[in-house]
């Protein structure tokens, strides 16, 4: 997962966790913005959240966040 991503995903999580509190759920779709700006940033997304690790459409923020820190590089 490029660096980009990764941080954006983590600032995300921090921010849903903040707001609705550590049961908030989210789907990889809340890291990005309503219209298709960049399809490959949003295929990685998809290719990692529902290929690698065949997450549900909806996860918990605090269990994304976990996962995305455990990540190597």
């Amino acid at each position: 997962m490029r660096p980009s991503l990764k941080k954006k995903m983590l600032e995300i999580c921090d921010r849903k966790i903040e707001e609705k509190g550590p049961g908030v759920g989210l789907s990889f779709y809340a890291f990005f913005a309503n219209k298709n700006d960049d399809p490959d940033l949003l295929m990685e997304a998809a290719e990692w959240w529902i290929r690698t690790h065949r997450l549900d459409h909806f996860e918990k923020a605090v269990k994304i966040k976990a996962m995305v820190e455990a990540m190597q590089g």
